[in-house]
């Protein structure tokens, strides 16, 4: 008989899991040995900080991040193949969403085996809704080019875009690039389009706000290094 695979959500900061993790996760983690994650001493710190503290070693990990080929992912999928059930577990929030964890879960779909996705906290979900932007017609375009030329080119094709459908355009960067995007979307957008900055979310410093383009020109704000969503 094959393993499941459980999607397992992880807090979107350093905070205490039970704060933003529903119970029903946290009585399943403990049921688990085999984990897929995103980066090693992440996961380790999170499982001990669920009640896993002491059992860690006992633990199989396999390491998926955008460095782990394709013939890697096959070999993993065998994990579950072979009868075992297994948690995918993303640097921060749901897995599988702008995570190289979604091979893993269509090789999963691929061999009949079954994927169970656990509810938990997603910064993207979450930033929208406290948008005020429209929920019922958005796209998420994850990562934007890094070559500024190319980003900016982007940017005011998902203005157009947004202008003409009333679509929400839904982007993240790297939180080291924040301020760079910022200032891109805030240079080559129009005056009266409304952009939404979403940092922190569910943290004691969350900050979200959406102001039209003009607005945000006269308000500093420093985004560096902050898990962040920008919606145009």
């Amino acid at each position: 008989m094959k393993g499941v695979l459980y999607l397992i959500p992880s807090p979107l900061g350093d905070n205490d899991p039970a704060e933003v993790i529903p119970s029903s996760v946290l009585m399943l983690l403990p049921t688990l040995t085999h984990f897929f994650v995103e980066e090693l001493r992440t996961a380790r710190r999170y499982l001990s900080k669920t009640g896993l503290k002491g059992h860690i070693d006992s633990l199989k990990m396999y390491e998926l991040n955008e460095h782990t080929g394709p013939a890697l992912i096959e070999e993993y999928v065998k994990v579950l193949i072979n009868g075992n059930d297994a948690a995918l577990i993303s640097e921060a929030g749901l897995p599988a969403i702008a995570d190289p964890g979604s091979q893993l879960v269509a090789l999963a779909h691929k061999n009949d085996i079954k994927v169970v996705p656990m509810s938990g906290p997603s910064s993207i979900v979450l930033a929208l809704i406290a948008s005020g932007m429209n929920g019922q017609n958005f796209a998420f375009n994850g990562y934007l080019p890094v070559k500024p030329d190319e980003r900016k080119s982007k940017i005011k094709q998902l203005e157009r875009v947004s202008a003409s459908t009333g679509q929400s355009q839904i982007v993240i960067e790297t939180p080291y690039r924040n301020n760079s995007l910022f200032n891109d979307i805030i240079q080559v957008c129009n005056n009266s389009t409304r952009l939404a900055v979403a940092a922190n979310i569910t943290l004691p410093d969350a900050f979200i706000k959406t102001k039209t383009v003009e607005e945000w020109k006269r308000e500093k704000i420093d985004l560096n290094k902050k898990p962040c969503v920008f919606i145009l």
